[in-house]
């Protein structure tokens, strides 16, 4: 126990790295970091917002909205993790309207970097979620 005690003070570089490790795409790397990081202060649950960052980065959407999901019943007012979850909703298509309407609130938040990444989803959603298919692709599909 006194061996934790002695990196409690390191918790940001152990989560910093871990969102470092998935900018690198070296899963095994993140994981441990944020594990690690959760060890050292269980109640932040910024720990939580990279796990599911990491789960967006491998596409694999549903356990990511389960990690966002989490922290929003901790903390409702999250604009990250609300964020988060309006990107993770609106790329998939049972979902999409419902990932909208969150990327909407939150691109109104007071947060800069919160803002930003929300209107750029609302716009790649705009752009390649709902676009309409080509006369080119139309016509291929009916071959």
């Amino acid at each position: 126990m006194q061996q934790m005690a002695k990196y409690k003070k390191d918790f940001a570089l152990f989560l910093e790295a871990g969102f470092i490790a998935i900018n690198q795409m070296d899963e095994a790397a993140a994981t441990r970091l944020f594990n690690a990081a959760a060890l050292l202060n269980p109640e932040n649950t910024l720990t939580e917002i990279g796990k599911g960052y990491l789960q967006l980065h491998l596409l694999n959407l549903k356990g990511a909205a389960a990690h966002f999901e989490k922290v929003l019943k901790q903390e409702p007012d999250n604009e990250m993790a609300k964020t988060f979850l309006g990107v993770t909703l609106s790329w998939q298509p049972a979902e999409t309207i419902k990932g909208e309407k969150i990327l909407e609130e939150t691109a109104n938040s007071r947060d800069p970097a919160v803002k930003k990444i929300s209107k750029t989803a609302i716009d790649f959603v705009e752009t390649f979620v709902k676009k309409k298919p080509s006369p080119a692709e139309i016509k291929k599909k009916k071959k």
